[in-house]
């Protein structure tokens, strides 16, 4: 068939429109991929990088060298393991020594010392108050109806706080009888009350503490010389595991009293010494 030649693609033209149709191609791809592509988001607030700290492990016991701090031994720790001994006359004599030691001679010192006669049989820890005044005291009875001097007692009990002392009022009922017993501590109780006590009638046993006992004899209220034994409260322990000697206040105040004529009495016989 016959074409005109205007109407015929010539090379040259086809090779344009190739090459159009190959960058129309190309900018489509391009845009493509841009759309697709996806954007990252901006966080709002940019997040700071945290600090870290290395924690050094704890030393076990094989690798540690640190020594435990030794706990200081203390009078009740010792005395719960160690087990109960009765209290000996050799007790209450090395007591005396080491209170006085420091204040006297040794001449002095000497003069201190009391013979075994003066002391009652000791308690070996299987007697009650009434059964220990029973064995030491068998003649009790005919001594209570012959007292009759005021201001004034057959038997003290020495013993550590008002409170022990009204237990041991009670654990002697057994052995008192129809004696006259009275309350000599301060707790409730002041000087001058037990003092017109004493003025008004006849007693026969004191129970109490050195503190109050020793000011009854210093102001005149308690006359010593009728008495005929001073029985201690020697082994019997509080809370804390101490016996009445073993508290410094209490043991100072027994031995102010041991020298206001206990001791005289003791050496002249007339007094016995017990150790309950």
């Amino acid at each position: 068939m016959w074409r005109p030649k205007s109407q015929e693609p010539s090379a040259l033209s086809r090779q344009v429109e190739a090459e159009a149709s190959d960058g129309e191609g190309g900018g489509d791809t391009e845009v493509m991929q841009q759309e697709t592509t996806p954007v990252p988001a901006l966080s709002k607030k940019t997040k700071q990088p945290k600090e870290c700290f290395l924690v050094q492990p704890k030393e076990t016991k094989e690798g540690g060298t640190k020594t435990k701090k030794r706990r200081k031994k203390k009078i009740t720790d010792i005395l719960a393991k160690s087990e109960p001994k009765p209290g000996t006359p050799e007790d209450l004599q090395q007591l005396m020594k080491d209170y006085y030691s420091s204040r006297r001679s040794v001449i002095e010192l000497e003069e201190l010392n009391l013979p075994d006669s003066c002391f009652l049989k000791v308690n070996d820890l299987t007697h009650s108050l009434s059964s220990y005044l029973k064995e030491v005291c068998p003649k009790w009875v005919k001594l209570r109806k012959n007292h009759n001097e005021k201001k004034s007692v057959l038997m003290l009990i020495i013993c550590s706080s008002a409170i022990r002392a009204l237990e041991l009022i009670r654990s002697m009922t057994a052995f008192k009888g129809d004696s006259k017993v009275m309350k000599l501590f301060a707790k409730h109780i002041k000087v001058q009350e037990q003092i017109k006590l004493l003025e008004k009638r006849v007693v026969h046993l004191g129970v109490g503490t050195p503190g109050r006992i020793k000011e009854l004899v210093k102001q005149g209220g308690l006359n010593l010389n009728p008495l005929k034994f001073l029985v201690f409260d020697w082994n019997w322990r509080d809370q804390k595991l101490r016996r009445m000697m073993d508290i410094p206040e209490i043991r100072k105040e027994v031995f102010e009293l041991l020298e206001m004529g206990v001791l005289s009495l003791c050496k002249s016989e007339s007094l016995k010494l017990g150790l309950f």
